[in-house]
C-alpha cells in the first residue's frame, strides 16, 4: 500500500520508479526526493473513450500523474482523509472525493441504476450526486476525502445498513445500494424530520461514513 496516513488530514504517499499514482491536481503540499507532476489530460487511467466516457457521465476531475521516487503529502481543502485497502475487489465512490489513487487500479465508472434500479437512479437525483459514479477495482489503496471523521461499518446478508446519502462516503464489495424511507409518501409531506431518505446498502462489504452531513 503506497500510502500511510500521517494525521486526519495529510497522507503520505511512497513514489517508486516505475510505479505511477494519480492525484487530485493541485494537492501536493510537499514532497522528498526525485518526484514529478503532470496534469493528466485523460483524468485517469484507460485513454481518451475512458476519459470521454468520465467526461459525459459527470464524473471528470482533474488529476495529476506523480512518478519518480520519493514521498508526498497530500492534503486538500482541510478535508478529512480515508485511506481504504482493495484487495481485488471495486470501490464505488464520487469523483471528486477522490484525493489519490493507485496506478495499478483499474478506473471506470458506473450507471447507479445497475446497483438499485430505479431507485439508485432517484438516489443519484435526490443527494445530488447524479446518475453516475466512479469505480475503482484491483489490489492497491485509495485515499478519499471526506467531512469529519470516517468510519468502516461492514455490511452482512442478516444485517444491511441505512445511512444518511450527505454522510455517504463510498462503499466496496458485492453490495446493492438504494434509496428507501421509511415513512410513505403522504406521510413526508409537512412533516419534515430531517431524515426522510436513507441510503440502504445490502449484501456483503462495507461503507464509508462521514462525521457530517455537509457535502464536499
Amino acid at each position: 500500500m503506497p500510502f500511510r496516513e500521517i494525521n486526519a488530514k495529510m497522507v503520505e504517499a511512497t513514489v517508486q520508479p516505475g510505479a505511477k499514482i494519480f492525484s487530485q491536481r493541485g494537492a501536493m503540499l510537499a514532497y522528498q526526493g526525485d518526484v514529478s507532476f503532470t496534469p493528466n489530460v485523460q483524468g485517469g487511467q484507460g485513454g481518451l473513450a475512458s476519459m470521454i466516457g468520465r467526461r459525459v457521465a459527470g464524473e471528470a476531475t482533474p488529476l495529476m500523474t506523480v512518478e519518480g521516487s520519493g514521498t508526498v503529502l497530500f492534503g486538500h481543502g482541510g478535508h478529512h482523509i480515508q485511506v481504504i485497502g482493495l484487495s481485488g475487489d471495486t470501490l464505488y465512490v464520487e469523483a471528486d472525493r477522490l484525493l489519490a489513487f493507485d496506478g495499478t487500479l483499474q478506473q471506470g465508472t458506473m450507471f447507479m441504476g445497475s446497483q438499485g434500479g430505479v431507485m439508485g437512479m432517484v438516489r443519484g437525483q435526490v443527494t445530488g450526486q447524479g446518475l453516475f459514479t466512479t469505480t475503482l477495482k484491483g489490489h492497491g489503496a485509495v485515499a478519499v476525502m471526506a467531512h469529519g471523521g470516517v468510519i468502516e461499518v461492514p455490511i452482512t446478508p442478516q444485517r444491511p445498513v441505512h445511512v444518511d446519502p450527505q454522510a455517504y462516503v463510498a462503499h466496496h464489495g458485492d453490495v446493492r445500494n438504494r434509496l428507501s424511507t421509511a415513512l410513505g409518501w403522504r406521510d413526508m409531506v409537512g412533516r419534515g424530520s430531517g431524515e426522510a431518505f436513507q441510503l440502504e446498502l445490502s449484501g456483503s462489504g462495507a461503507v464509508y461514513v462521514q462525521a457530517s452531513e455537509e457535502k464536499l
